[in-house]
């Protein structure tokens, strides 16, 4: 199993918090990592600037689907940006944590 960080943004710490609980206790993720960044876009013809949450979630690829279909169960945006990056080095003894956590099964 691959391993992936699945990354979203959201308006809210609050909002981030219940995304990243969710995908924990749903044992989609192994860890999710929320942080403060400065999101500058073009949304409905103008230029935004505004302070949003990043949601990173530690997972395997075969848990994509499932992790974005909880994301958009959980997000408040028209159009949520949802990605997965591939982790091309990873600490062995992590990637078997971080698969373990994201089995999809509970515990």
């Amino acid at each position: 199993m691959g391993a992936i960080a699945v990354v979203t943004s959201i308006d809210s710490l609050e909002k981030a918090r219940t995304i990243a609980t969710a995908l924990v206790e749903r044992k989609l993720a192994a860890c999710v990592q929320i942080s403060t960044i400065e999101s500058v876009y073009s949304w409905q013809g103008a230029v935004q600037d505004e302070t949003e949450y990043r949601v990173l979630a530690k997972t395997v690829a075969e848990r994509y689907d499932a992790v974005e279909a909880a994301i958009l169960e959980l997000h408040s945006y028209d159009l949520p940006a949802i990605y997965a990056l591939d982790v091309a080095e990873i600490y062995s003894p992590y990637a078997d944590w971080v698969a373990r956590n994201s089995s999809g099964a509970p515990s």
